[in-house]
């Protein structure tokens, strides 16, 4: 593997937290928003929220750091159907450092495998997290 390439562990701490927040039985949205620790080379909690818009959360997002977010959203089907599908969300705005953004790169499947995701999704800038653009990318979900 080359040099350039820095694939960071999970956190111990953050795995629990991970695999805890994956069985909760809330049912309002939540977030956990996680970044690199560079000295560590590891990734790790930065903050969690309960009861947060798709738009709340944007606003805790940094416009020129990338951050990681697993989101429980509460998902109201075209039939009323209601789910609660956890979404991964890489935050990767341009204009931050290249080396922030290979380190976060190169962490990103391995946090997914981590926390057992499959919708995952990526944004270049905190502008576009809306409720419609995360309904947009569910529905490709039945």
């Amino acid at each position: 593997m080359s040099d350039s390439l820095v694939v960071c562990e999970v956190d111990p701490e953050l795995k629990e937290k991970l695999r805890k927040f994956r069985f909760r039985k809330e049912t309002d949205n939540a977030a956990i928003i996680m970044k690199v620790d560079k000295d560590r080379q590891m990734v790790v909690l930065e903050e969690e929220f309960q009861n947060i818009s798709p738009e709340e959360l944007k606003m805790e997002l940094p416009e020129r750091q990338p951050r990681f977010v697993v989101y429980s959203y509460k998902y109201v089907h075209g039939d009323g159907r209601v789910s609660y599908p956890l979404c991964f969300i890489f935050s990767s705005p341009v204009g931050c450092k290249p080396e922030q953004q290979m380190m976060y790169a190169g962490s990103k499947n391995r946090l997914v495998q981590t926390a057992e995701l499959t919708k995952v999704f990526e944004i270049r800038t905190t502008e576009d997290l809306t409720e419609t653009w995360l309904k947009e990318k569910l529905s490709f979900f039945r």
